[in-house]
């Protein structure tokens, strides 16, 4: 078929079988993906050209799970500016949304709490080199060389998920020039509380299984006077008492 012809054969999606246009079609591993598909994958996900047609059918298994997951997820906190995180500590569970009231429609990752690995805050410097200009029109650098220094806050969100690693939520709004300033220092401090929120999430559960695991210590119940295991409420198995936690 030679070189043109194998370039503009037709192609098909080997998700959906939508024929592919030669600029709506997405590369894979094996196969193709049509933009449609492709909009329906995470918005944390990067690997696509390295992907198989399998992997990306697993994803978007995923990703239609996860539509019940937003339907019932309920936010009991909302940290953030224009990109925000909004966490459900009654399903233990947070999500990360750039939309406003609508934010279901875009089916975000419903994440657990336990999947957080790591959470750190990040300023990043953007240098921009100021030129003076000369009576011909041409710019040269200043000696020594001068620059206008902008500031981003992010909070880097490490996540253990098959699709995705790590997340950044930005926490200014706008570039910010001044490090040290009221808005630098408002937009670290958003930054400290969403990783806050979300590590101290994430160790309370593990403190939880670390508990639960610890071998139990027989205990005399001071209203029946058993010997006692007490439930997970510090109740007496017999009686009910409330023998509170052990000291």
């Amino acid at each position: 078929m030679g070189l043109f012809g194998s370039l503009f054969e037709k192609k098909s999606c080997d998700i959906c079988g939508k024929e592919l246009g030669l600029l709506g079609k997405r590369k894979l591993e094996d196969g193709y993906l049509c933009k449609d598909c492709a909009g329906e994958l995470s918005p944390f996900f990067s690997e696509r050209r390295s992907s198989t047609v399998q992997d990306i059918r697993e994803q978007l298994a995923y990703r239609e799970e996860n539509k019940a997951r937003v339907s019932a997820f309920t936010p009991t906190r909302t940290l953030g500016l224009r990109t925000r995180v909004l966490i459900d500590d009654d399903a233990r569970a947070f999500a990360i949304t750039s939309g406003g009231a609508s934010w279901r429609e875009a089916n975000p990752d419903i994440i657990d709490f336990h999947q957080v690995t790591g959470c750190i805050v990040d300023v990043r410097e953007t240098r921009t080199e100021i030129e003076r200009e000369l009576e011909d029109g041409t710019t040269v650098s200043y000696d020594p060389p001068r620059y206008d220094i902008d500031y981003d806050v992010f909070t880097i969100i490490q996540v253990n998920s098959p699709y995705f690693d790590e997340i950044s939520v930005k926490t200014n709004a706008s570039r910010i020039e001044t490090q040290g300033s009221p808005d630098y220092r408002e937009a670290v401090h958003l930054a400290e509380e969403i990783r806050d929120a979300l590590v101290g999430a994430r160790d309370a559960i593990r403190d939880e299984a670390i508990a639960a695991s610890a071998p139990k210590a027989a205990r005399t119940c001071p209203f029946c006077g058993a010997t006692t295991f007490p439930d997970a409420n510090g109740r007496c198995e017999y009686c009910g008492g409330a023998m509170g936690s052990a000291q």
